[in-house]
């Protein structure tokens, strides 16, 4: 194995044992860096690793290669179908908008504001993941494992307190291509590695259609900087960062009086 997969499970294994936990829960999405993350957490913490999917009107291929991952590095997996629980969730937060003043609500559905938009819909997805993942977590006395790699954190590809809720981030310094290599080495079967990235946030969905912009693009403007790549895409790329830096931080405090 090599010494980046050794460093990034020793690292995993410190933090573990420094936060008094027993092993490691992550979310199982079907994809490359979840079964990455898995092998890795493996390594860590062998016999103390689960796996868990959470499908919410979801690509039944996804939960297939879920399975496929958890087999392919021998850790149990569970299942929570969110579907339903979504449902009720939308249903009646839509509900209690209606109750705004008209002043105050979004009706346009292109509106990213508008409670019938599609992005504010599909995040509420993540975050339901989230808070059944830490429920699972917290019963077994794990920590939650993110699946976030560099790439993806950079441009703020991530929801905030959905999949970005998370105890450790151990693709948080890899580039998609280096993910993609390390995938390879582990052992992650070829399907999975070669699918199209996809954050499961409706069918259809992939990475590289909603950010507008190849993953390999992405890492040619974050490695070589913005000159690598067209000046339209390096201004694109450039405004994602900024917008998303309240994603990586704190939430931010008034000085004191």
């Amino acid at each position: 194995m090599s010494t980046l997969a050794k460093h990034i499970a020793g690292w995993m294994r410190a933090r573990i044992d420094q936060a008094g936990a027993r092993g490691i829960a992550v979310g199982l999405s079907g994809g490359i860096d979840s079964a990455v993350v898995i092998g890795l957490a493996n390594m860590a913490a062998p016999g103390r690793v689960v796996g868990v999917m959470m499908p919410c009107h979801s690509d039944a291929q996804d939960e297939a290669d879920g399975r496929v991952a958890a087999a392919r590095f021998d850790i149990p997996a569970i299942r929570l179908d969110l579907a339903p629980t979504y449902d009720r969730l939308v249903d009646d937060l839509r509900s209690a908008l209606d109750e705004l003043p008209s002043a105050q609500r979004v009706e346009a559905p292109d509106d990213p504001a508008s409670p019938y938009a599609r992005l504010p819909l599909a995040n509420v997805k993540p975050r339901l993941r989230m808070t059944s993942l830490y429920f699972v977590a917290n019963s077994l006395n794990y920590l939650v494992a993110g699946t976030g790699n560099r790439s993806e954190l950079a441009i703020g590809y991530f929801t905030k307190y959905g999949d970005g809720g998370v105890d450790m981030l151990p693709l948080g310094r890899l580039l998609k291509s280096q993910v993609q290599a390390l995938a390879r080495e582990l052992g992650v079967p070829a399907p999975i590695i070669d699918k199209a990235p996809s954050a499961g946030l409706w069918l259809g969905q992939t990475d590289e259609a909603e950010m507008g912009f190849s993953y390999a693009d992405l890492e040619k403007y974050l490695t070589s900087g913005p000159a690598a790549v067209a000046a339209d895409l390096a201004a694109r790329i450039g405004r994602l960062e900024r917008d998303s830096d309240h994603k990586r931080a704190l939430a931010p405090m008034p000085p004191e009086a």
